[in-house]
């Protein structure tokens, strides 16, 4: 009688849900272990064969279980990353091709081999063509996802999710109904028509939503929200799975959405609740007997496994001898396209699901389950390698030719037209009178070192009516604090031109943004205090949603003396991306005008190959001796495991420390690096930390 009541009562179900979400995938990452074999395992123990708290036929974990398989799909054509498929459009095709059709072929002759019917076996190669960028995070840590390689094998996913996609499609049509000649013309004549209106509409009608709805971000969340599940339900009218709507509707908006808070928390509801709903409904089908079976006999098992990681590298390497790429790019090509877990598990799971009018599965439990294996193996395999192989993969130098140093104020080719017309401008919102004077110097300095003009501003809260006495009042104060501005820069031992501004603003970020974006600034510089907490000094609403919404390069300095006074500057380099250089170029000039000098830090690991750090040093040093700007330079390797320590160990000789904001993806959205987070919590020196536009 329990137990019927907990599988037949929604809420008690979605309790239990979510308990698991909440508790199971840390105990398992702290096991180092992935978080998904948490939930599959946890939904293993709850179903019908362990303790039977969940029902896999229940209304609420089909329904939950739905959301999540099109929200995983969603997101995975969210995380395509358009601007990277057009940089290498050709080869991206070409990998894309080779690393579709050569697992399909495999999986066709594994299918064969095992008396599979036909439609089965291409179905079977449809689920080992598709992959998962799991490792992506890693070679963005490394600060490789420039090489060519990289970013071939990043186009590549969307060619190979949206074939795999399309052949499910095929196949369960095929499957669910009588098949004739005229059905499939008529079926991939739907697909073609939906997927143009889908991939065009969606994306014109996204941008225009956004236009027009400015900065309410309530109503753009549900709009794309409202744009997945249309796409979904269109696709199973015209007799499409919903899922290949779920992927192309993602597509769709990508570019729409772009990186914007929006999209962190469109993923972020993904990432927490629904996909993890399905993880655990996959648990739920898993059939213990079965499964061990499965095992037992585990030819179709091992084949399965063998296939999939030997036709991507047969893939790997046919396009290593048609690109001419070294042995370093050819295994991480290999590893990042090894990983089986978004398309592959969710069109799985449709297969398994689909059931003619014979009473016959598509694939049966033995696929289902070697391909859960094949989840396993592949999500731990791939990220293993792609961590060895990417340490070895280096930049085109034409990305780190000194142009660089120059272009990266303005971050592209449109900009640097503009600056034919504009003066390099520093805007700095002031508000903060211990922190104004530092802020406007270090400005000033930057300033008079592009020949620009710094824009200090003052941003006055907005009210419904313009003459409300606390607007005028607010309006007062920003004018003394912008004559103080101005006074301060007249005691600069340089002429710099100065233009104060005052903008009435309901949000004090936006209101940032966009007279930056007015006033065509090179560079924002902003300031917070020490006595802030490292919470609110990294995410704060204005910082963090500056740093979002800016169309320029962000400095966020917490000075602890005069700029003036900064004569040895530390700058930790993890990779030679423009916006590394960028940072370079920064503390040139502070150390120019102060005749200071500065020292490179790289920190690697203990087992980088001696002739990587060579190459990384003898790189970074024609970077030093290219650049307009003499100062002296030190360039320090130091081989440590602990990144952040030895930076902190190596600040305390230092005036002042230039980080990167880089941000990391993570289950809960975004969050800054782990280092740069711990290295700001414990220096005692001054700091900036620089972001680039959506860094």
């Amino acid at each position: 009688m329990g137990s019927n009541l907990l599988t037949n009562t929604p809420i008690i179900a979605f309790t239990i849900l979510l308990t698991v979400i909440f508790t199971v995938p840390p105990i398992f990452e702290r096991l180092k272990l992935p978080g998904l074999v948490g939930l599959l395992l946890a939904g293993v123990i709850l179903g019908q064969n362990g303790l039977k708290l969940l029902d896999p036929d229940s209304d609420t974990i089909k329904l939950l279980s739905d959301i999540g398989k099109v929200y995983l799909m969603f997101v995975a054509g969210l995380e395509v990353d358009i601007e990277q498929f057009r940089k290498t459009k050709n080869r991206s095709i070409g990998f894309g091709i080779l690393t579709f059709l050569v697992p399909m072929i495999a999986g066709i002759l594994v299918g064969r081999m095992f008396n599979f019917s036909w439609n089965a076996s291409v179905l079977i190669g449809s689920l080992l063509a598709s992959h998962t960028l799991l490792a992506y995070p890693i070679v963005s840590r490394l600060g490789v996802v420039m090489n060519e390689a990289v970013t071939v094998t990043i186009g590549a996913t969307i060619f190979t999710d949206t074939g795999a996609l399309l052949v499910l499609a095929i196949c369960v049509g095929i499957h669910s109904g009588e098949f004739t000649t005229l059905s499939l013309l008529t079926l991939l004549g739907g697909l073609a028509i939906y997927s143009i209106t889908v991939l065009f509409g969606f994306d014109w009608l996204g941008k225009e939503f956004f236009r027009r709805s400015g900065d309410e971000q309530s109503n753009q969340f549900l709009f794309i929200l409202l744009a997945l599940f249309l796409a979904s339900v269109g696709a199973q009218i015209i007799g499409v799975e919903k899922i290949v709507g779920a992927f192309l509707a993602g597509l769709a908006v990508n570019d729409v959405l772009g990186r914007s808070p929006v999209k962190e928390k469109i993923e972020f509801i993904g990432s927490v609740l629904f996909i993890p709903c399905f993880f655990v409904d996959m648990g739920l089908l898993i059939n213990i007997p079965a499964f061990i079976k499965t095992l037992s006999s585990f030819w179709l098992t091992l084949f399965i496994v063998l296939a999939l990681i030997g036709s991507k590298f047969l893939a790997a390497l046919f396009a290593k001898l048609i690109y001419r790429y070294n042995n370093a790019e050819l295994m991480t090509m290999w590893s990042l396209s090894l990983p089986q877990v978004a398309a592959t598990l969710a069109a799985t799971l449709v297969a398994y699901q689909t059931i003619n009018s014979a009473g016959e599965r598509l694939i049966n439990e033995g696929v289902l389950n070697s391909v859960i294996v094949l989840m396993l193996v592949t999500a731990i395999m791939g990220p293993i390698i792609t961590a060895r192989s990417a340490t070895s993969l280096q930049l085109p130098q034409t990305e780190l030719d000194t142009d660089s140093l120059a272009i990266w104020w303005g971050n592209s080719e449109e900009q640097l037209v503009e600056e034919n017309h504009y003066p390099f401008t520093v805007l700095v919102p002031i508000y903060n009178p211990q922190t104004q004077r530092y802020l406007i110097e270090m400005a000033g300095i930057l300033a008079h070192y592009e020949s620009g003009r710094i824009v200090p501003l003052a941003i006055a809260k907005s009210h419904v009516h313009m003459d409300d006495p606390q607007l005028g009042i607010a309006l007062e104060q920003s004018q003394q604090r912008l004559r103080l501005a101005k006074d301060i820069s007249q005691e600069f031992d340089f002429e710099v031109e100065v233009q104060p501004a005052i903008r009435i603003d309901d949000d004090v970020a936006l209101g940032i943004s966009r007279a930056s974006r007015e006033q065509n600034a090179s560079l924002v510089v902003m300031g917070w205090s020490r006595n802030t907490g490292l919470r609110a000094r990294l995410f704060g609403n204005v910082i963090d949603s500056v740093f979002w919404s800016s169309h320029c390069p962000v400095a966020v300095a917490r000075l602890l003396n005069s700029p003036g006074n900064i004569r040895r500057i530390l700058v930790p380099v993890g990779d030679l991306m423009p916006q590394t250089i960028g940072a370079l170029r920064f503390a040139q000039i502070l150390a120019d005008s102060n005749q200071g000098e500065i020292m490179l830090l790289h920190v690697c690991g203990p087992n980088t190959p001696p002739l990587l750090l060579e190459q990384f040093a003898s790189q970074l040093s024609d970077i030093v001796n290219n650049s307009q700007i003499k100062v002296r330079t030190e360039i320090k390797t130091v081989r440590d495991d602990g990144v952040a320590r030895v930076i902190i160990q190596e600040a305390a000789a230092f005036d002042l420390a230039i980080l990167r904001a880089v941000r990391y993806r993570t289950t809960g959205g975004f969050a800054v690096s782990e280092v740069t987070t711990q290295v700001i919590n414990e220096l005692n020196c001054s700091i900036v930390l620089l972001g680039a536009p959506h860094s």
